[in-house]
């Protein structure tokens, strides 16, 4: 138990053109170590490594993910710690989908990989990077067990009626075409973290998670039990984000295909990478949106007067879909970090029961709080996720 209790967890999060790392001991939640390589297979490589304060950033040619990976080891050797005086238990792998199969952190064998490779075309942007990097893994650290923590996990038992389209039946079920939400990891994490900011038990809790970050997902967590989750088959749907879409009637795509001569492609790429933010304004950081409504902008008004619409719609759902709202909690870059965007969400909900006291949603502080009045109904809160502690824990969890 001691040593179990002394150990430690790498952490890995590798996207198409990144891997970010974190060292944890997840007894404690402190991070040891962290950091990033990124711009995978571009020219302009960077390497950045965080220890005991110091941050030393490198340049390098890491022409793939493998490369990567063992460039992302070697920091250890180099700039400490070393991964056997950190007596690293595990490796915890973040994997986007997991699919029906997957409902919670699992040992990664031979079948594992194969089953997240037979998911890939669920999430053909992120489950390839991720196996890539798991096999990395694999080969690099051999001697210690490597564990799946999926983004579905947290969704995977979503009640029917929220998780099934009113498609025909027959093709749903031969594509595996249902909602499997994602950002699963946060929202699990966040409520559980929210119950201990009201001094409540999560038992009895209905809450709204909003994950606002460049990519934004809701949840409605009942009983710390998630029951709808904005994000479906792909994390398209749901909330505006950075340059996603989020919600658009299909048949937009029908009438590009007509009238715009676009491909399917050209379609996807639009909707996921040049929309949301980004299209209404031009930029995908709300900062710089902030900055346009400041100079008068009226595209960036508007964008986030759709941007905080679409936030209020979600809210009032979940709130009917729960019979009720006891805590709505904001999270992420966004979510934790732009007053405005949580004052405006709240404003005109006051009939649930929502409000945000000015002075402390103006606050800035990087602990857990509550921004709603005292005495309010329902407890507005600001917690900062921390995906990579909860995957560390859930991989100390299976092994």
């Amino acid at each position: 138990m001691n040593a179990a209790m002394n150990a430690t967890v790498l952490v890995i999060n590798s996207g198409s053109s990144s891997i970010k790392y974190q060292l944890i001991d997840p007894a404690t939640g402190s991070s040891i170590a962290a950091g990033l390589v990124e711009r995978i297979g571009e020219d302009g490589a960077r390497l950045e490594h965080t220890h005991d304060g110091l941050t030393t950033e490198r340049d390098a040619r890491v022409p793939d993910h493998r490369e990567g990976m063992r460039r992302a080891l070697a920091l250890f050797d180099d700039l400490g710690p070393s991964l056997p005086d950190a007596k690293v238990a595990a490796v915890g792998h973040r994997v986007v989908m997991g699919g029906r199969r997957f409902d919670g952190p699992t040992i990664i064998d031979d079948d594992v990989l194969a089953t997240i490779e037979r998911l890939a075309p669920l999430a053909p942007l992120h489950n390839p990077p991720n196996l890539v990097a798991v096999r990395a893994g694999l080969d690099l650290l051999p001697d210690v067990p490597h564990v799946a923590v999926f983004d579905t996990a947290f969704f995977h038992d979503l009640p029917d009626a929220a998780a099934t389209y009113a498609l025909d039946r027959e093709v749903a079920d031969r594509h595996a075409v249902r909602r499997y939400g994602f950002h699963g990891t946060s929202h699990e994490y966040v409520s559980a973290a929210a119950a201990d900011v009201v001094g409540r038990d999560l038992a009895d809790l209905r809450q709204v998670v909003l994950h606002l970050g460049n990519g934004a997902s809701a949840a409605a967590v009942v009983g710390g039990r998630a029951v709808d989750t904005s994000m479906g088959l792909t994390p398209l749907e749901g909330l505006v984000m950075g340059t996603r879409t989020g919600d658009i009637d299909p048949a937009v795509v029908f009438h590009l295909v007509r009238t715009a001569g676009m491909t399917v492609d050209d379609i996807d790429d639009l909707f996921n990478k040049r929309s949301g933010m980004r299209g209404l304004t031009g930029h995908n950081d709300m900062r710089e949106v902030h900055r346009l409504i400041a100079g008068g902008d009226p595209d960036a008004r508007l964008a986030l007067d759709v941007y905080v619409h679409r936030l209020k719609k979600y809210v009032g759902a979940y709130a009917a879909v729960m019979g009720g709202l006891d805590v709505l909690t904001f999270t992420a870059g966004v979510g934790e970090n732009d007053p405005v965007v949580r004052a405006r969400t709240a404003a005109g909900l006051q009939f649930l029961g929502v409000e945000v006291d000015p002075a402390r949603n103006d606050e800035r502080s990087d602990e857990p709080r509550v921004i709603s009045p005292d005495g309010a109904t329902v407890s507005v809160l600001v917690v900062p996720t921390n995906e990579e502690l909860a995957i560390a824990r859930q991989t100390m969890s299976v092994v």
